[in-house]
């Protein structure tokens, strides 16, 4: 069949309910910029735009079964992680990664809803760390995420921020794509690292507008761009422009 010479992404995560977010939002991204997606669901939420009523997790068989057969079916040419929920999914889903190492990987380690509660059990981020991170071409915390995965308080300026960025590198990351969005002043700026090179930086106007599902459309952007052939650097590029012309039509609505 052609459909499965086609490029796909491999989405990895937790349903949401409102659209907002999680699956919803990975599939109409990647399905936006012209990329076909397969699925591995890890949790099923209850939720709306404003709280996180309900989480049932997955057996972590089936999550790894699930991206197994997506990867048998499809040209799988990138995958994105997102809600993993628990360490045995963690490890389930590193266990297929494993197996296909020629695939990137995009993993954003979603650890809380936007309305704050938990999407990963207590416990598992030293999991997360140890056992994911490594295996994925690309990590991409926003500050309080990177914080959490290396045991800090949250950076107070981009130089800590980097700094945390290359303790994370040190304890395994390939790169780090720290996120801007909950950092302060008039530019939005995510910063790009890579052990033994200087830290890239992409820059734009931060406006006045809040959305829900930035960080899933940012990793998604980049991962499909991974599917079309494009380098880390430029996928990274095109999603972060992705993002903020969907802010900017968001904020003109």
């Amino acid at each position: 069949m052609a459909l499965r010479r086609e490029p796909h992404v491999l989405v990895v995560g937790g349903s949401d309910s409102s659209g907002g977010a999680g699956i919803a939002r990975d599939v109409e991204t990647i399905s936006s910029i012209g990329v076909r997606t397969c699925l591995a669901v890890t949790a099923v939420t209850v939720q709306t735009h404003e709280a996180v009523m309900d989480i049932r997790h997955l057996q972590p068989g089936l999550v790894a079964d699930q991206m197994r057969a997506a990867l048998q079916a499809n040209e799988v040419a990138a995958i994105k992680i997102g809600m993993l929920a628990t360490a045995e999914i963690i490890a389930a889903a590193a266990a297929v990664l494993r197996e296909n190492p020629q695939v990137p990987a995009i993993l954003d380690p979603v650890l809380a809803s936007t309305s704050g509660r938990a999407l990963l059990e207590a416990g598992a981020i030293a999991a997360m760390k140890r056992d994911l991170v490594p295996l994925c071409c690309l990590v991409t915390p926003n500050l309080v995420e990177l914080a959490l995965l290396i045991g800090a308080k949250q950076a107070v300026d981009e130089d800590e921020a980097v700094w945390q960025g290359q303790e994370l590198l040190a304890a395994g990351a390939q790169a780090i794509l720290i996120k801007g969005g909950h950092a302060k002043g008039l530019r939005s700026t995510d910063i790009l690292l890579h052990s033994g090179q200087e830290p890239i930086r992409f820059d734009a106007p931060r406006l006045a507008v809040s959305m829900r599902g930035t960080g899933c459309m940012l990793a998604s952007a980049i991962a499909a761009h991974l599917a079309n052939a494009r380098s880390l650097e430029d996928s990274v590029g095109e999603g972060k422009r992705f993002v903020f012309e969907q802010l900017q039509r968001n904020s003109t609505e």
